[in-house]
């Protein structure tokens, strides 16, 4: 038998210091997934016997990838990402 290959459903949002995504992946146990982030992208691939997610994505602004964590909890995988650089400009005086 052969698994189906399933793009997981996903929330990302953001604030001014960090991403906080969510991920549905049902019926799938912790041990079965795997997840590799780059400085402004992620894949992750989850799996049990006849299901599969897999996919990537892309951020639109760089993340400390060392200090990324995550928590699965009821078939959702939260996953908070600090930025590398807080968002926000430098406020500058007009002469």
């Amino acid at each position: 038998m052969s698994k189906v290959e399933l793009s997981p459903t996903i929330c990302v949002d953001h604030d001014k210091e960090k991403y906080h995504i969510e991920i549905e992946l049902p019926g799938i146990r912790k041990s079965g997934i795997n997840i590799e982030f780059g400085e402004r992208s992620f894949c992750i691939r989850a799996e049990k016997s006849d299901i599969a997610y897999n996919a990537c994505y892309t951020l639109a602004h760089p993340i400390k990838k060392n200090a990324v964590e995550a928590k699965f909890e009821s078939g959702l995988l939260i996953i908070t990402a600090p930025l590398k650089e807080a968002l926000g400009g430098t406020k500058i005086t007009v002469k």
